[in-house]
């Protein structure tokens, strides 16, 4: 889009983009959780004690939840205290509790009675409440348990209990203790079965001190370039309840080289291919916020959510030229040669899992106040008209350095071109689209496409370039007329479709977007409706597939919305418009 959300660009404070925190409070279902037992019961002709737990969600809103846990003594004696244990399904935080004493540790939850309710009679009950917060998911959690003590073993913690890494690549999780020790605690991490092929790489040995004992130390797990399946990871010390983490090795499955011929793509092989995908924000606007690279994971168990909706061939990735070119204001930890590499990891990532990349040039520096401003500052923090050439034409140079040679990836040269609102007319902004320079109503110089796809030629690669059009890049009754000079002829038209677009029906469509399919592939680089459901992308969609035009749909990010987003979570769990995109996916051939 030409920003996530209308109005101001998301800040630091939010860390997240702003208009996507809008979901409406509701209260939601109880959500059951399977009762955890005590250890098992002695012989009946001895009073034993006992209890169960049962976890219920009792209300939720965007980022936020309240829960109570209810503790029943499920012996034949009474309770004189309990403690309950559990692991949240999310990324879910507690910020205040009532009527225990909890601790918690990552995702590791331990609360203990408190010294008015401890004492249960048999087949009675007591309960205990917190309210919380969390950013992707709050997912149900898991394993929980009631043990009939005021006190329980400790435990070595994990971020995770199992994962998939790709052939050749690695994994990360987190380990932490879920209590505060005494003195200094040493645990052992290493593969206790499976897969030889997997090994730690980092992270054998950690150290937890009674100060940092629930910040999470990393453990990062190498796969070779051969072998497949499951290795199961255990960290361990004494006197501590063990974690095993099960890493499965996936195999590699290299993502097409493509070139365009006519008004086709084509694969090495001559092969037409048509794109369907997802667009994966946050990399435009993370590292000039100055809090990340992504929004969300970007690991292999993430490409497999995103590999669960079938058909998917594609993930657009936007970037910042302001953090891949270091400009001085981008915090340096996610500027220069870090933000190149997390981009290029993902992008590795993603060709190996059989996904080609499309990177777009999203965000770029120029003050522009006129028409349809994103915002009134001079750096990369919005949608901009056109590029800057001072910054957009060295970025271009870079990223077909660093890409060619890999025509698995191809470049979007910016996203959503409105020129025309700048110039005051069609024809001055098409011109100001293809040849940049001094354009009216635009007070920094511009790069046109023609300049970009020089850039890029100029560097050695030979990827597929895709221009948008004006209007956002939702017009493309000029682009023929306007269409730079590719000396390798690999030209595609990128179009963007939303249902509150000018050129949003059948006739529009037929009339404006079907004459440069039959001359040059089209893409349709992001598609999306508001209304959270499929009634815009559903007959667009059957258009399109009609016209052997590929399609990608904005955006595969937990943002707490349905309106333009697909989930809401990085499980693959889709929204109400996410829910029609997959359907539209999985019926395709």
């Amino acid at each position: 889009m030409h920003h996530p959300f209308p109005g101001p660009a998301p800040t630091a404070a939010a860390a997240r983009p702003s208009r996507l925190r809008r979901r409406v409070a509701a209260m939601v279902s109880a959500v059951l959780v399977a009762v955890g037992m005590s250890a098992a019961a002695a012989p009946q002709a001895f009073a034993a004690a006992g209890c169960s737990a049962t976890y219920a969600n009792q209300s939720a809103w965007s980022g936020g939840f309240v829960a109570a846990v209810t503790v029943t003594d499920s012996g034949t004696t009474a309770l004189t205290a309990w403690t309950v244990t559990f692991t949240f399904g999310g990324d879910q935080k507690v910020t205040s509790n009532w009527n225990s004493s909890q601790v918690q540790s990552l995702e590791y939850v331990t609360a203990s009675n408190l010294s008015y309710n401890g004492a249960v009679a048999v087949g009675s009950s007591t309960s205990f409440g917190f309210q919380g917060t969390f950013s992707a998911s709050d997912a149900a959690p898991t394993g929980i348990t009631c043990t009939p003590s005021a006190t329980v073993t400790p435990a070595i913690v994990a971020t995770t209990s199992a994962a998939p890494v790709m052939q050749g690549f690695t994994d990360t999780y987190g380990v932490a203790l879920s209590q505060a020790p005494t003195a200094n605690v040493t645990v052992a991490v290493a593969r206790s079965s499976g897969n030889s092929g997997l090994s730690v790489g980092s992270g054998a040995s950690l150290t937890f001190t009674p100060t940092n004992w629930s910040t999470a130390q990393n453990v990062t797990v190498a796969a070779d370039t051969a072998s497949t399946g499951a290795g199961t990871f255990t960290a361990s010390s004494t006197g501590y309840t063990s974690a095993a983490v099960t890493l499965t090795e996936v195999a590699a499955t290299p993502a097409p080289q493509l070139h365009v011929s006519g008004n086709e793509i084509e694969n090495a092989a001559g092969s037409q291919v048509i794109l369907h995908g997802v667009n994966r924000s946050g990399a435009e606007y993370a590292c000039v916020q100055g809090w990340g690279f992504f929004d969300g994971p970007v690991d292999e168990a993430s490409i497999q959510a995103i590999k669960s909706w079938t058909h998917v061939t594609a993930v657009r990735v936007p970037l910042n030229e302001a953090c891949w070119n270091a400009e001085s204001y981008v915090a340096s930890a996610y500027a220069g040669a870090y933000y190149q590499a997390a981009v290029e990891n993902y992008v590795k990532l993603l060709n190996a899992n059989g996904i080609v990349a499309i990177l777009d040039l999203h965000w770029t520096d120029g003050l522009y106040t006129g028409t349809s401003s994103g915002c009134s500052s001079a750096q990369a923090t919005c949608q901009k008209p056109m590029p800057d050439s001072a910054e957009a034409i060295p970025f271009w140079t870079s990223v077909a350095t660093a890409f060619k040679g890999n025509n698995a990836v191809i470049f979007d040269l910016f996203n959503e071109p409105y020129a025309s609102r700048a110039t005051g007319s069609t024809t001055t902004g098409w011109q100001c689209w293809e040849n940049g320079g001094t354009c009216a109503g635009i007070g920094y110089p511009v790069a046109g496409m023609q300049s970009m796809v020089n850039a890029v030629r100029s560097a050695g690669a030979s990827n597929i370039l895709m221009l948008g059009g004006e209007e956002y890049a939702n017009d493309l009754s000029q682009w023929l007329t306007y269409e730079p000079t590719d000396p390798d002829g690999d030209l595609v038209a990128s179009w963007h479709s939303y249902d509150g677009n000018t050129c949003n029906t059948q006739s529009c469509w037929t009339s404006q977007v079907a004459p440069v399919i039959a001359k040059v592939p089209v893409i349709v680089g992001e598609m999306g409706e508001g209304d959270c459901a499929g009634t815009y992308i559903d007959p667009l969609t059957t258009w399109l597939e009609s016209e052997n035009t590929g399609f990608l749909a904005w955006t595969w990010d937990a943002w707490g919305s349905c309106s333009n987003v697909l989930i809401s979570d990085y499980t693959g769990t889709p929204t109400g418009y996410g829910a029609a995109y997959k359907a539209i996916l999985e019926a395709l051939p």
